[in-house]
């Protein structure tokens, strides 16, 4: 198998970009303005958006994170564009600024980029080489750039020997890529366990005050575990990782055998062990385990994690609503029963779903407009709502940030054009 020859690609649709959501970038899940932000504004928009200096631009992917105040959006011809939240410089343009509108990344204009992951304030880029680039936020190590310089302003490439990489993803302050052979690769901070090596990293500098042992390269995660009723650990055998997802402070993978680890903090059930501690190193979710039991598909939220299983079916553990119920372990999301499940976003609390020809969301308040439901509508729901305000327009993927939702929408007919025109335009 000839690797150096090797060359991804994106997904194979095409669309134009639709938004939803909190626009001051500033301000969004902080109780104050940084003393940075002059005059921060932004309304919520409450429905799908078109935005001001997007037209013509066909995208094929469209990325953020659960704890990310920023997005990042890969063209057709495999160029990125990033805006919002910039303190720390996650926009990758060189300076930290925020930015209102996608911009694009001039200094990744010769390389081809088939993916991107936000973090809280950090983004990692991904090549069709197999390469990644890490810019933003880097006080934990969670760029991997081989030190913890506090913030890094341009794409810098990572530091690493090894295959090439194929997935990447971003919790809150730490980062996880998966190689072409299946390895799992973890950096940033350890805290509560998430970078799965068995350690929280946690010491003490002096009587009183505590810091952490940050990786500030990729490090191989090496030991995946299950346990049996009576607690005892065995090692799990030929893990070969196809997808990995993060949440603010725990993780979440799928190997090649459908099986579904997950490891971290362990707060809400959003591990699904049916117990709330912390687990160092990547356990087996037993639900998932056994013939016709296996998933297809992970996703994590800021406190809760979901999974498509092999028979189509989504499940949803840990806890969105504070008010409400945690749940620790792997249950099906009924409303959704029997759909096809093509896209899922994860929010800080909302979830958004791209399944059949609709986008179904629910959440609970406070909520930004990253539901989509529309002006003079409710803001949020406790249950899976068809979001009306798309009915027309067919989905390709969602992906959401802390409070905004990102939708790439089919352009490919004149009747797709005109229901996306019916669209008010942001022009901050």
């Amino acid at each position: 198998m000839d690797l150096l020859g090797l060359v991804m690609e994106g997904p194979k649709i095409r669309g134009t970009l639709l938004f939803s959501g909190g626009t001051n970038w500033d301000l969004i899940g902080r109780k104050d303005l940084p003393k940075t932000a002059k005059g921060a504004k932004g309304r919520n928009l409450w429905g799908p958006h078109q935005l001001g200096n997007m037209e013509g631009i066909q995208l094929r992917t469209v990325v953020s994170g659960n704890a990310a105040c920023h997005s990042v959006v890969i063209t057709t011809e495999g160029k990125a564009m990033s805006w919002g939240r910039n303190d720390k410089g996650q926009l990758g343009h060189g300076h930290a600024n925020r930015v209102d509108l996608p911009q694009y990344l001039d200094t990744l204009s010769n390389i081809s980029v088939v993916d991107a992951a936000c973090g809280r304030n950090h983004t990692l880029i991904l090549t069709d080489r197999g390469e990644v680039y890490a810019f933003g936020d880097n006080k934990m190590g969670q760029l991997g750039v081989g030190n913890q310089q506090q913030a890094v302003l341009f794409p810098t490439k990572i530091q690493r020997k090894g295959p090439p990489i194929v997935k990447i993803a971003c919790g809150a302050e730490f980062s996880m890529i998966v190689d072409i052979k299946g390895n799992l690769y973890s950096f940033g901070s350890p805290e509560f366990g998430q970078l799965a090596h068995n350690t929280d990293g946690k010491y003490f500098v002096s009587s009183n005050k505590m810091a952490f042992h940050c990786e500030t390269t990729p490090r191989q995660v090496a030991l995946f575990i299950e346990k049996d009723k009576d607690n005892r650990i065995q090692p799990a055998t030929d893990v070969f990782i196809n997808d990995v997802a993060c949440g603010n402070n725990h993780c979440v993978a799928l190997d090649n055998k459908k099986r579904v680890y997950t490891w971290g903090f362990g707060g809400y059930g959003r591990l699904g062990h049916a117990e709330p501690k912390d687990e160092m190193v990547p356990r087996l979710v037993k639900f998932f385990d056994g013939p016709k039991r296996g998933a297809c598909r992970v996703f994590a939220g800021s406190t809760y994690t979901l999974a498509v299983s092999e028979l189509g079916a989504l499940f949803f553990w840990g806890q969105t609503n504070m008010a409400g119920e945690a749940t620790m372990y792997p249950k099906p999301v009924q409303d959704l029963s029997g759909w096809m499940i093509r896209s899922v976003g994860c929010s800080n609390k909302s979830i958004v779903i791209a399944a059949d020809e609709s986008i179904v969301s629910w959440g609970p308040s406070p909520t930004y407009g990253e539901l989509g439901y529309g002006d003079n509508k409710p803001k949020s729901s406790t249950r899976a709502e068809e979001v009306k305000t798309l009915a027309k327009i067919y989905v390709h993927a969602v992906s959401c940030g802390y409070g905004h939702t990102l939708f790439l929408a089919r352009d490919d007919t004149e009747e797709d054009k005109a229901n996306i025109e019916k669209l008010c335009t942001f022009k901050p």
